[in-house]
């Protein structure tokens, strides 16, 4: 594969990891106010829902804006927004772990993190 097809690649590669880790966390952090999706506060690990000074419902909704922010920031940066949600996906997983009730989320959760670090280090490399 030649230089300027290995760029076509790389570019429409991180193309689309931008469009889905741009999208997704903003869909996810919306559906924490509307609950159209699933009911978002059941994945809540209940020993950290006891130790919240408010609603499950409240952290969701808390968590929800986080995830907005982290999509737009995506859309504007790949590089810093694909670290961001790699280290978001992956402090669910690991808050769904010692529940041991959601753990094909948690590892579904693990390996979007590991895309989205796969996109921000692929950003790097091609100009945005």
């Amino acid at each position: 594969m030649d230089n300027a097809s290995t760029t076509t690649t790389l570019r429409s590669t991180v193309g689309l990891l931008k469009i889905t880790f741009g999208i997704v966390p903003m869909v996810a952090g919306l559906d924490k106010f509307t609950n159209i999706l699933t009911q978002w506060d059941k994945y809540l690990n209940p020993a950290l829902a006891g130790m919240l000074p408010f609603s499950a419902s409240t952290f969701m909704m808390i968590v929800g804006v986080i995830e907005i922010v982290a999509g737009i920031i995506v859309f504007r940066n790949a590089r810093a927004g694909g670290f961001i949600v790699a280290a978001w996906l992956t402090a669910i997983a690991l808050t769904l772990l010692p529940g041991l009730q959601y753990l094909d989320v948690a590892v579904r959760d693990l390996v979007m993190a590991i895309a989205a670090f796969s996109m921000a280090r692929l950003s790097t490399v091609v100009k945005e």
